[in-house]
């Protein structure tokens, strides 16, 4: 039987390991205790509690064929006068995604931005979050 430890089941989930030690604290995610008394997490029971939390689609999306989403934040936007390369840290995964300018425009791509990485196949669809657009001020406009 595969066991994980607080730490590596933080990092399988990409998510911190006090995130962890709540949802056992708080009993959504069961756990037990080693032989040295540190809490472990049955493989079978974080697959279920994982496979749950994947169930649950980003708000304010619509229907698609596409189950694979990840949802990060903006940290790099390389335009030219045709091309634009987006770059989505989501948790520890780093997606790339190459566009037309236009669309980067359109969806008012920027550093610091909310986006979700939509994969389908080996495309990468980029949608805007629609409960996180960002705040305009008047130097923005």
């Amino acid at each position: 039987m595969t066991t994980f430890r607080i730490g590596a089941a933080a990092e399988v989930l990409g998510v911190s390991a006090d995130t962890i030690r709540r949802w056992v604290d708080t009993g959504r995610l069961p756990a037990g205790r080693d032989e040295h008394g540190h809490r472990i997490i049955d493989g079978v029971d974080l697959a279920g509690f994982a496979r749950a939390q994947a169930a649950d689609p980003d708000a304010g999306t619509g229907f698609s064929s596409a189950r694979n989403r990840l949802r990060g934040i903006v940290v790099d936007v390389r335009k030219d006068t045709v091309m634009a390369q987006v770059d989505i840290q989501a948790g520890p995964f780093r997606v790339v995604s190459l566009m037309s300018r236009e669309a980067v425009d359109d969806l008012d791509l920027r550093v610091g931005s909310v986006a979700v990485a939509v994969i389908k196949s080996t495309t990468v669809v980029v949608e805007r979050a629609a409960s996180a657009a960002p705040t305009r001020t008047g130097a923005d406009r």
